[in-house]
């Protein structure tokens, strides 16, 4: 029976996806997930001979990232998922050479705590290693968010997030010496929000 399309990857993000029929990642052995939830993005990782990893602050969440890891990569220590923030990772710098950052700097509760998120990231990804991240911005729907103070925002959805610009994302892309070996790529939602993709290398 040929394997499903959902079977293989799973319900991942679509730009993750993306990355992956690129080839971008295809030398990358060891993947964080921060933020992983349930393990979405990571049912093809697991399948395919990566060592996974995860991180989410929801226990609930690691719990059943830690069950599908059993079920489909049953090497894989359960110790690998872990319920901490994104901010205080406890693993050593240069871990990993893919960190995957999908729906979850939007959650920070002003730019001091986006930056310690990042920079978390950062410290533990190799030097030509790659960071995947999906986030909430105000590119397109501008003159539509209500700025509520501290960098977060009432979305036109109902939504409140901590949403970044262009200008924001080139000038960490700067400042974190990083290489953006993708253009920065918005999902407009019917101007009720939109999605960024913001792909990174380490230099």
């Amino acid at each position: 029976m040929t394997a499903t399309l959902q079977q293989l990857y799973g319900n991942i993000d679509i730009y993750l996806f993306d990355q992956l029929l690129k080839g971008t990642y295809a030398n990358c052995k060891t993947v964080l997930d921060a933020g992983c939830g349930g393990g979405r993005n990571l049912v093809y990782f697991l399948q395919n001979g990566y060592d996974v990893y995860g991180i989410d602050p929801n226990k609930d969440a690691i719990d059943a990232v830690r069950q599908l890891s059993q079920t489909l990569a049953p090497d894989i220590p359960t110790a690998n998922f872990q319920a901490v923030k994104a901010e205080n990772m406890s693993f050593s710098d240069h871990s990993f050479d893919l960190v995957i950052s999908s729906a979850v700097l939007h959650f920070a509760a002003n730019e001091i705590h986006f930056e310690r998120m990042l920079l978390s990231m950062w410290r533990v990804l190799k030097p030509g290693g790659y960071l995947f991240a999906r986030l909430a911005s105000d590119i397109g729907i501008e003159t539509l968010v209500h700025n509520l103070g501290n960098g977060r925002y009432l979305l036109p959805d109902g939504s409140e997030r901590f949403l970044v610009n262009l200008e924001q994302l080139l000038n960490y892309t700067q400042k974190l010496n990083a290489h953006l070996h993708e253009p920065v790529k918005t999902t407009n939602v019917q101007n009720l929000r939109c999605m960024t993709t913001w792909c990174l290398q380490k230099r």
